[in-house]
């Protein structure tokens, strides 16, 4: 093991018995155990994670949940592949479990078969040792999430300079009510794809394209299931990958419920065409940053490494 900075030295004391048991769908995570001082426990875990430019030289291995935790070992994506680009790469957040890369080129070559498409664009997926991101999502914590853009990817030979001024596109109208001109049968089937690859735990995408997709489907709406409506989600949808076999410090997604859940998705879009009134007894929680005391012990040595 290397010495990292002195001020955040991080000794891993948890063995993988006692806090990397196999958690059930929801539970809470494992107590972390530190031995670090005061500002290492107290030290804001996104400047640390932010940070770091390369993997942790581990095994490949998530640890905690999607939205508290971090990667060891994780797999760069390729800036440019035969049916992908990644974009935005000053983020340097082209990272992932390498069941995620694997997945993402997989659906890139499905993508290549649309018409239309000669790939995917590839948005967000980790940092290098994942954790909290410096700006942006709560989530893609654990290698396990990406953002895949809904724009037609009809050339892969954009620069470096292209891949950080171009946008995607909108294809939401009526505030996510419904699609836009935009959407295109093989949005559809793009996302039939991905939902139904087995190692899919769920994906999120705005209301009115959920409710698209159930009244356009003719065949089975089983895959439908995974498909889970969401604020925003217009210029990409977010691919949320479950646990691999075997990763016993990850913590799984909440199982998603029975149905196709088409109903659900329409009363969403009900709500967002005629609102309910607000509820006077909401009172939002307070958010405050994430600490690394707050993050499972191994996430320790991640750093370390």
């Amino acid at each position: 093991m290397r010495s990292i900075k002195p001020l955040f030295a991080l000794v891993f004391l948890c063995a993988l018995a006692a806090c990397g048991g196999r958690e059930r769908p929801g539970a809470a995570l494992p107590t972390p155990a530190f031995a670090g001082d005061v500002a290492t426990r107290n030290a804001i875990a996104k400047q640390l994670f932010g940070a770091e430019s390369v993997a942790s030289r581990q095994s490949p291995d998530p640890y905690g949940s999607y939205a508290k935790g971090c990667l060891a070992g994780g797999m760069q994506l390729a800036e440019t592949g035969p049916t992908w680009q990644a974009m935005r790469l000053s983020r340097n957040r082209n990272w992932g479990h390498p069941e995620t890369i694997a997945y993402i080129q997989d659906l890139s070559r499905k993508a290549a078969g649309l018409p239309g498409w000669n790939g995917l664009y590839v948005g967000d997926i980790s940092q290098p040792r994942g954790g909290p991101m410096l700006t942006g999502h709560a989530s893609h914590q654990i290698g396990l999430d990406a953002d895949i853009w809904l724009r037609p990817a009809d050339r892969l030979n954009l620069s470096v300079n292209e891949r950080e001024n171009i946008s995607s596109i909108s294809l939401r109208r009526a505030a996510g009510a419904y699609t836009n001109d935009n959407w295109t049968r093989a949005h559809h089937e793009l996302l039939k794809a991905a939902a139904s690859d087995p190692r899919v735990a769920r994906i999120f995408i705005f209301p009115g394209a959920k409710v698209r997709m159930c009244n356009d489907e003719t065949g089975s709406k089983a895959w439908l299931n995974k498909i889970r409506p969401w604020y925003g989600h217009h210029y990409h949808f977010h691919v949320r990958l479950k646990c691999p076999r075997g990763a016993r410090g990850c913590v799984d997604q909440d199982p998603q419920p029975a149905g196709d859940g088409c109903a659900d998705a329409q009363a969403w879009v009900n709500n967002i065409l005629n609102p309910p009134p607000p509820d006077p007894n909401y009172k939002p929680k307070p958010k405050r940053e994430i600490r690394m005391a707050d993050l499972p012990g191994q996430c320790q040595s991640v750093l370390s490494q």
